[in-house]
């Protein structure tokens, strides 16, 4: 297909060249201003991938501190529960011993920059690690070790142009049917199967259960 972007000189062509800020503000490691917004920040999303390039973009949330800095070059996150599928986990452990590359994602609420942290990431089932990324309601089976190799805050205009924290940009829940309810609909499309679904009521009252 003649319209596809296949190399980094064509890429660069289309665009301007990187500003000198942009380029600078990537740091090897975490400094004050990072380890205090991972502090404030609730919510992460961790991207991996596997040897074989299946990819994964995972949502992870807890109160704020829960992804723990242990130095400017590693962070512990504690694995809560969910629904078994083991994306991330699994894409990790496929590396083995060398550890998988990751990106992290970090949104504070009300906040329009995020900050990106990169590296390489681990399984570990050590019971210190485990205790300390304990929260009140569990002590994890796991903790994610990630080693820092690069790490840049993100500006503000994707979630400004989201207004993601613009209470009049929410949608009505009750315009959409239940989570369970699509997934009905598309076992149903997808699979030929039928199976339960619940309301969003139900679903909420489950889900607040499992926290």
């Amino acid at each position: 297909m003649s319209d596809l972007v296949t190399t980094r000189a064509a890429l660069r062509a289309l665009y301007d060249p990187v500003r000198e800020r942009s380029a600078k503000k990537e740091m090897p490691e975490l400094d004050a201003h990072a380890t205090r917004l991972i502090g404030l920040a609730p919510f992460l999303v961790v991207a991996s991938a596997n040897t074989a390039g299946e990819t994964d973009a995972s949502p992870r949330g807890g109160t704020p501190g829960f992804v723990k800095v242990l130095d400017p070059h590693t962070l512990v996150l504690p694995d809560s529960p969910g629904n078994n599928r083991l994306d991330t986990l699994e894409n990790i452990v496929s590396h083995g011993e060398p550890g998988a590359p990751v990106g992290l994602l970090f949104l504070v609420p009300g906040l329009d920059e995020t900050l990106r942290v990169n590296g390489r990431a681990w399984l570990s089932a050590d019971e210190a690690l485990r205790q300390m990324a304990a929260e009140p309601q569990r002590i994890p089976k796991l903790v994610m070790r990630v080693q820092v190799q690069s790490c840049y805050l993100h500006c503000a205009k994707s979630l400004m142009r989201a207004r993601l924290w613009d209470a009049s940009a929410q949608i009505d829940r009750a315009s959409l049917p239940s989570m369970t309810e699509m997934m009905r609909d598309q076992i149903r499309q997808f699979r030929g199967e039928e199976v339960a679904a619940e309301t969003q009521a139900e679903v909420v009252a489950r889900n607040r259960q499992m926290l």
